[in-house]
């Protein structure tokens, strides 16, 4: 079931002084996610991806186009309960402490002071905050913020997350935090909705991705069915192999490595495999493992994006 619908989605803003221009942000995008997946929402700057977003969140009015979480309206109030969300350039109350600002979310959200007091402190610890927790937001880092951000953005239990840009700011040792906790609402049913540049998160993470690029949708799907398609070859991990075991190679494939005891090939063909290990079983090499070398999201990205012009700010 889909619980968010986006059809023709649109956005032109107007730039210029005198005489002002339409420049479009967004064009006629059209996208489903379902229930209980982790969907990657992917581009460079000014990729409409934050526009998407702010759109969906009714803190923008579209041009054309509708969208609908939850089976409602983007402009409907009793969805917004059920929903979390974190902006890429949070801004909070400074003057709070981590854990007074949290307690104030959840009395907003019209928890009571118990469940809100519980719910704080599972939270503060399971983003790595809970030593600051009497410490004033305005001495936090950017970093801290990120955490602090996406605490608030899922103290309410929601049913779909939305997180622009998670990861931003954040140290290895956040993001892995922040992995755990978008991997603990997956398996807890709640789909999550998150735009990145950091691609290596989103492939750890994700069920399905959408790349943009200046306001328009390049493609959409399954990770694995985009990753699929593209097998560069087969890398074959041999170990055992005699001294003149690799000048017997030559004719078949100059593309090896050793590492330690272990020979890594790289076959280019389905051909090229089959003489490669027809030849190590010839020789009484041990076989380690066979790979399909495949390119990465990352490849695939650049891919889609490189040869266009790059947007602006509307990211």
């Amino acid at each position: 079931m889909a619980v968010i619908e986006i059809k023709g989605l649109t956005k032109d803003f107007e730039t210029g002084f005198w005489r002002k221009r339409p420049v479009r942000a967004l064009e006629s995008l059209c996208l489903q996610v379902e229930k209980g997946e982790v969907f990657g929402f992917l581009g460079p700057n000014g990729a409409g991806k934050t526009t998407t977003l702010k759109l969906l969140m009714n803190l923008l009015r579209p041009t054309a186009g509708s969208a609908t979480i939850l089976g409602e309206p983007i402009g409907s109030v009793t969805m917004r309960r059920r929903i979390g969300y974190l902006p890429e350039n949070p801004y909070f109350y400074d003057y709070l402490t981590a854990e007074e600002f949290l307690l104030y979310v959840g009395r907003l959200f019209g928890l009571s002071w118990v469940e809100s007091k519980r719910k704080v402190d599972l939270l503060l610890d399971s983003v790595g905050l809970a030593a600051s927790r009497h410490l004033q937001l305005r001495k936090f880092s950017k970093g801290m913020l990120q955490r602090i951000g996406i605490a608030q953005a899922v103290l309410n239990d929601p049913e779909v997350v939305f997180l622009d840009e998670p990861m931003s700011g954040l140290d290895p040792l956040g993001r892995r935090e922040v992995r755990l906790v978008i991997s603990s609402l997956k398996d807890k049913g709640v789909t999550v909705f998150f735009s990145s540049h950091i691609l290596s998160d989103v492939e750890a993470l994700c069920d399905r991705v959408a790349i943009m690029n200046r306001g328009q949708l390049q493609a959409a799907g399954a990770l694995h069915d985009i990753l699929k398609v593209k097998i560069e070859g087969h890398e074959i991990i041999l170990t055992g192999w005699a001294s003149d075991f690799v000048a017997g190679l030559k004719g078949i494939s100059d593309r090896l490595e050793t590492i330690g005891d272990r020979l890594h090939i790289r076959a280019g063909s389905s051909g090229q495999l089959e003489k490669i290990l027809s030849y190590a079983i010839a020789q009484g090499a041990e076989l380690i493992s066979v790979n399909p070398i495949r390119s990465s999201l990352e490849d695939f990205f650049f891919q889609e994006v490189s040869g266009r012009a790059l947007g602006g700010d509307a990211a």
